[in-house]
């Protein structure tokens, strides 16, 4: 509650029915009677208003120095003031700077009972001295004598109430008793009227926009409560400064006094909000000159959340790093694995918006692109080796190098069966090798194959053969542009047919026979050769036989092998 100033208050309306005598020659005659003051203080004088400060009326009251009055207490009663006003007044004393301390002479003290009633009933003013504290309370004169509670006298510190006595207070009569002669005063409600005035003033008064200095009295986790003259208003955590402030006390402190800016003013709810941060410039206004997109910046980790990383690169400038920009290696799932709060990053600027006020980084561009020389590390027809790390059912994505992985299509896994699966054949975690079927640096692909590297018995059969030999094999079947030779397990080969060479269809059951001798007896002539069991005559060819052929050719890069009769 603001200190009780003893000169200021509304003039009571004084009725018809009052006495010709003035509430002015009342007063007179009382402090002439009562007053404890020197003789120059409880002379009535009347002044004229020469000068209205910010905090202050000076009079001319024909003494050689003017006479002070706050200007609050006119605008705690609404009224205006100017040069040129009359008052009457009285002296109470000087201040340190030499002016006379004046008193308006406003409200009067009742002379009788009537006088008394007619105060209590319309709620007026009144005058009184306190001349001695009791049990309870104090002694007031107001003409007759009063009680004043203590709890109602305005003095909150229990060391200060000595210091009433004596002096000349404003209050309003709260019980009147005639017939008992029983008085009680308050005088703390006239200083929470004033107060209530003062704080309908300010609020009527300070616009939006308006720039105000204040002084801070109460801190708390979401603002800070900002007295800007009798009044507070809120300081929003968020409105203290363009950067991240986790605490109002990280800025400020109690009593410190600072200038604000008015965002909103609510007089019904009698509500204040205020902005620090607003009398600075907006980071962002310069946001487009100073960043640029693929520039490398360094921030710090402002906070986390599931799809990514806030980093600060300045107060009041935030990127975003999402989740898909954080890393090439590593399949992020929360920013956590990666960065920490309060962490100093380096990021590259991927885009920038000032009108929505984002900034795009990346993380993991700070890094280097791993792909940027992939078709030089690994051009199509290279092998690589490397781990397998995600098995799909489409295929198995290989790890070539550190951010670059390959996919095996299932087709591409094995030549020799067919693969329903890939985790019937692999394992995470498992190195395999495997060919560079292609690569798609702007997409970030890169097809790889299995079977490539895997030799096949067509190959092996090559390896260990050429053009000239004499192999056996089993005839598949006989047609009129030649006949079908299988080699050994799945290896089938064309073969020239001679006009010496008649063919003759097998039987079936013969066919059936010799299938069930074809394996062992191919497994021990595979490799000697026609170990001679080349026939002397020709034979006439048929499906299901087994015989010697001669290798007419052999191309390891179509893997084609012909042959003919031998």
């Amino acid at each position: 509650m603001p200190n009780f100033v003893p000169d200021q208050g509304p003039t009571p309306v004084q009725s018809d029915n009052e006495p010709n005598e003035s509430f002015g020659d009342l007063l007179s005659q009382y402090e002439r009677s009562h007053s404890h003051k020197a003789e120059d203080g409880s002379k009535q004088l009347e002044g004229t208003v020469v000068a209205v400060t910010a905090d202050s009326v000076l009079l001319d009251i024909g003494y050689k120095s003017e006479g002070i009055l706050p200007l609050a207490g006119f605008q705690s009663a609404g009224e205006a003031v100017k040069p040129g006003d009359r008052f009457l007044v009285t002296v109470k004393g000087r201040d340190p700077e030499g002016y006379y301390e004046l008193t308006r002479s406003r409200v009067a003290r009742p002379k009788d009972w009537s006088g008394l009633e007619r105060a209590f009933a319309e709620k007026a003013t009144i005058v009184g001295t306190v001349t001695d504290m009791v049990k309870g309370g104090f002694s007031v004169d107001v003409g007759v004598r009063a009680f004043m509670p203590s709890s109602r006298s305005g003095v909150r510190d229990a060391a200060e109430m000595p210091k009433l006595v004596g002096q000349e207070i404003r209050c309003r009569i709260t019980k009147l008793d005639v017939t008992e002669e029983d008085l009680v005063v308050d005088r703390r409600v006239i200083a929470e009227d004033e107060e209530r005035s003062a704080k309908e003033l300010r609020y009527s008064t300070v616009k939006e926009g308006d720039i105000v200095t204040g002084t801070v009295r109460n801190l708390m986790d979401y603002g800070a409560f900002v007295d800007i003259g009798g009044v507070d208003g809120l300081l929003h955590v968020a409105d203290i400064a363009w950067g991240r402030v986790n605490t109002p006390a990280d800025v400020l402190t109690v009593g410190q006094e600072i200038e604000a800016k008015v965002l909103k003013v609510d007089s019904e709810k009698q509500r204040i909000s205020l902005g620090l941060k607003q009398l600075q410039p907006h980071p962002w206004d310069a946001v487009a000159e100073k960043y640029k997109t693929g520039e490398r910046v360094r921030g710090t980790v402002s906070r986390l959340a599931d799809f990514g990383a806030f980093v600060e690169l300045e107060p009041g400038v935030e990127g975003l790093v999402h989740i898909s920009e954080m890393s090439w290696v590593k399949r992020v799932r929360k920013p956590s694995d990666l960065v920490k709060t309060g962490e100093t990053v380096e990021v590259v600027i991927l885009g920038v918006n000032v009108g929505e006020q984002r900034l795009s980084l990346g993380l993991k561009q700070a890094l280097g692109d791993p792909w940027a020389e992939v078709a030089q590390k690994f051009p199509v027809g290279s092998a690589i080796e490397g781990p397998v790390t995600s098995i799909t059912k489409f295929g198995a994505f290989v790890q070539a190098a550190e951010g670059v992985e390959g996919m095996v299509h299932v087709s591409e896994i094995s030549a020799e069966k067919r693969i329903n699966h890939p985790q019937d054949v692999l394992k995470l975690g498992q190195v395999i090798k495997a060919q560079v079927l292609a690569i798609d640096t702007e997409r970030r692909l890169m097809r790889l194959s299995m079977k490539q590297l895997i030799p096949t018995s067509v190959d092996e059969y090559i390896a260990e053969h050429k053009a000239g030999d004499v192999v056996t094999g089993r005839v598949v079947d006989v047609s009129a542009d030649g006949a079908r030779v299988e080699l050994g397990e799945g290896l089938l080969a064309p073969c020239r047919l001679g006009s010496a060479a008649p063919a003759v269809e097998e039987s079936k059951s013969e066919g059936k026979a010799d299938l069930s001798s074809l394996t062992s007896m191919l497994q021990a002539r595979w490799k000697g050769g026609a170990g001679g069991t080349a026939a002397a005559k020709p034979e006439a060819i048929r499906a299901g036989q087994v015989r010697s052929f001669r290798i007419a050719k052999l191309d390891a890069d179509s893997k084609a092998i012909e042959l003919e009769l031998s």
